[in-house]
């Protein structure tokens, strides 16, 4: 009986794992324009653990994000296609930001937070937090070795697609896979 229930065990989870991978291919057909850049994992990454701090020194983790869709974006003051594509996903953010999505900007390495404010008020950067990764402990982690790089974490924070360079986060093919990733949690 023992045989019999790791069977049916094993057949399930085989299924889910065939339907969620199918469905990321699925996600993955609506790349268009900038984002044929964006590459997504055939098999999810482990989460990682990194302590942020916001403008006032304060920690925060990636943690605190958990149950929600994540794009994770590294950056700094002195990157100018940061400094092109900062604006596009502070637009999504007011778009499409809410309890299941979320645009989390992280500045890695040296950038003195009233260089962040300067930046984000050129920008008119209104709705993103200042987080920052002063020591690059989370860019070391995911391996973040160029900018900007941006990851869409899934709800359980787990790195399920990368992009290295910059992109128009606010594009109709951007929109429509995170509407697509969406679609998938509530569904």
């Amino acid at each position: 009986m023992s045989l019999f229930r790791s069977v049916v065990l094993y057949t399930a989870l085989s299924l889910c794992a065939n339907a969620a991978l199918a469905d990321m291919g699925a996600v993955a057909a609506l790349r268009d324009g900038d984002m044929k850049k964006l590459n997504f994992h055939a098999e999810a990454k482990a989460p990682v653990e990194a302590t942020l701090l916001d403008a006032g020194g304060a920690k925060s983790a990636l943690a605190d994000y958990r149950g929600k869709y994540v794009l994770l974006n590294f950056w700094a003051t002195w990157c100018a296609p940061c400094r092109k594509e900062m604006p596009s996903l502070d637009r999504l953010q007011a778009e499409l930001g809410g309890e299941t999505f979320a645009v989390v900007p992280v500045a890695t390495g040296h950038n003195p937070v009233p260089g962040i404010e300067r930046f984000f008020a050129d920008g008119g950067i209104e709705t993103l937090p200042i987080l920052r990764d002063p020591k690059q402990e989370l860019s070391r982690q995911m391996a973040v070795l160029g900018l900007p790089v941006t990851v869409i974490l899934d709800p359980e924070g787990r790195e399920i697609a990368r992009m290295t360079g910059d992109a128009e986060w606010d594009s109709d093919s951007a929109k429509a896979i995170i509407a697509a990733l969406l679609d998938q949690t509530a569904g």
